[in-house]
């Protein structure tokens, strides 16, 4: 009877814990539509940046009133399309925590896992490598995209461009954290989109327009530390400073979320 007991007690926990709610979150997220429809988004709207950006490369190198910027490795313009449309890739990270609020869903999940740090844990532990995959995959494809229409005035490094794919990959990856951890926080799909949008996008380039002090604020914000990353910047600091910037904000992010699970009801 012991035996029998302690035998159960193993397959339930192996069933459970850590390890049953990130089986839990992988399933939840690509049984519904909408993870598939924001992944076809990014794709699409990837392209269509990268083309834009590819044409307008080729308009500036052609044109006596424009500025020459010279030939450009087609990764260099995936990383430039990333920093435009990174709201978009991002849209899965959102959708995984404020879906499940919107529709009440949020109470079962946190009946089947009633540690709730380990929900958003199990969450992350999902999320942050399939964004890496999706990021890496969607610079690979953007770079694919724009290196045809830049004729000369493009390059297509295998390992230049391998390499930049990954730094988005870990990039996207980071940033959708963030974005869950901000998703926790405010249980609201608007209210996280506006606040994300604000933060990575509209903030930073108020910020750098300004100049001065402004620009100096504006490096410490998420995207422009990610940018650095990913374009391996040395100014004003490198990439491995651009990386630790934007992971504060993701743990940040993740540990305001726990703060508010557990100070608030679902």
């Amino acid at each position: 009877m012991t035996i029998t007991m302690t035998d159960d007690r193993t397959r339930t926990r192996a069933r459970g814990g850590l390890r049953g709610a990130i089986a839990a979150e992988w399933t939840k997220l690509w049984s519904v539509r909408s993870t598939w429809w924001c992944l076809l988004s990014a794709g699409l709207v990837m392209a269509a940046a990268c083309a834009q950006l590819a044409v307008s490369h080729v308009y500036d190198n052609t044109h006596a009133d424009r500025p020459h910027p010279g030939v450009l490795s087609a990764g260099d313009l995936a990383i430039e399309a990333v920093t435009l449309v990174q709201v978009v890739i991002i849209a899965p990270a959102m959708l995984m925590i404020t879906s499940e609020y919107s529709t009440g869903s949020i109470r079962s999940t946190l009946l089947w896992t009633p540690v709730r740090h380990r929900m958003l844990l199990a969450k992350v532990t999902v999320l942050a490598p399939v964004m890496f995959a999706v990021g890496t995959a969607l610079a690979l494809a953007g770079a694919a995209v724009a290196d045809p229409m830049m004729g000369r005035w493009g390059t297509f490094p295998v390992t230049g461009v391998a390499a930049a794919a990954l730094r988005v990959g870990v990039y996207t990856a980071v940033v959708a954290a963030f974005t869950l951890g901000a998703g926790a926080v405010l249980r609201s799909a608007v209210g996280t989109l506006t606040c994300v949008f604000l933060l990575l996008m509209v903030v930073p380039a108020l910020l750098g327009a300004a100049g001065g002090a402004g620009r100096h604020v504006a490096d410490a914000l998420p995207s422009i530390a990610g940018q650095h990353f990913m374009a391996t910047d040395a100014h004003p600091y490198g990439p491995a400073a651009g990386l630790a910037v934007t992971a504060v904000w993701a743990v940040a992010a993740l540990l305001a979320g726990v703060w508010t699970l557990h100070r608030r009801d679902a």
